[in-house]
């Protein structure tokens, strides 16, 4: 008699597995995490979505903001048999004790209660459907942040109470959130920082690990750029497309990103051209494909 359901999910689809803090509020609060935006808390956040990115092969990339990871998976992918609760729970405990681990290389106070993330399992059939998923978070996070900026920029700046501000803001649209930015507390919006305007998305690169060197680096890049036009997907479009070889950049400089995660030694150049899906896995790494394969680790070289 079987007891267990297998919730599996359905072939030839995205697989989206969204983290999402539990309780952040409360959370930063007790953490004092600076107001509108804490940024060492945010590059954690990312520090956290690589170590689940180097861990799983088949994740394409991943998009965070505020206190919230998209971790997506290829369409072809078999992890797990492709059973939606070890996905889910697998990569939400990865990333949570990710998080708690190296706490202290990002936040100079003491953790004082162990952080919580929930996650759940949704599904895309087309990469239109997809896209369209992204560019919902990620305009979720603009017009999240363009609130936040203004409700403690009234009170940092203006004096207001956390009452007063709410009240302020109450009904106010885009346009009227930024003059009252301008014209209240100083601030142009437009100059505010990328990373809190449009959130992080980390792709996979290939970079020489020296100067002609034959010999590449994977590496984990965080761009805070935007995702809901073309551009990006244009320049990229190995991330959704398996048929695409990843690319070989010749440098990252520090402003393409703000962190860039090395992580591995891979393969010579001239092995990558129509091989780099199969040579750029990472050697130390399993295939997850079995139900009785062991919790994953996360080792940061």
């Amino acid at each position: 008699m079987e007891f267990e359901s297998h919730d599996r999910c359905l072939p030839n689809c995205f697989i989206v597995v969204r983290v999402d803090g539990k309780g952040f509020h409360k959370f930063t609060e007790a953490h004092g995490f600076d107001k509108p935006n804490d940024r060492s808390g945010l590059w954690l956040m990312s520090k956290a979505a690589a170590c689940v990115i180097e861990e799983f092969n088949d994740i394409c990339c991943a998009y965070g903001q505020s206190d919230e990871y998209s971790f997506i998976f290829s369409r072809n992918t078999n992890i797990y048999n492709r059973r939606a609760d070890k996905i889910a729970s697998v990569v939400c405990s990865l990333f949570t004790s990710s998080y708690g681990f190296y706490w202290d290389k990002f936040c100079c106070k003491k953790l004082k209660y162990p952080p919580a993330f929930d996650s759940r399992v949704i599904l895309y059939p087309t990469v239109r459907n997809l896209r369209d998923y992204l560019s919902w978070r990620q305009a979720d996070a603009h017009i999240n942040n363009l609130y936040n900026t203004a409700f403690w920029g009234l009170v940092q700046k203006c004096g207001h109470s956390k009452q007063e501000a709410e009240k302020i803001l109450r009904g106010t649209v885009s346009s009227e959130k930024h003059e009252l930015l301008f014209k209240d507390c100083k601030i142009n919006y437009n100059n505010e920082c990328e990373l809190y305007k449009k959130g992080t998305i980390i792709i996979k690169s290939l970079v020489p690990s020296s100067t002609g060197s034959p010999v590449c680096n994977t590496v984990y890049v965080p761009l805070n750029c935007d995702i809901i036009n073309d551009k990006f997907w244009n320049e990229n479009p190995h991330i959704l497309d398996s048929s695409v070889d990843m690319p070989v950049c010749q440098e990252i400089g520090a402003n393409s990103c703000e962190i860039v995660f090395v992580k591995f030694r891979n393969v010579a150049q001239e092995n990558l051209k129509g091989n780099n899906k199969k040579k750029s896995k990472n050697p130390q790494r399993k295939e997850h494909h079995g139900e009785g394969d062991n919790d994953p680790k996360c080792n940061d070289e």
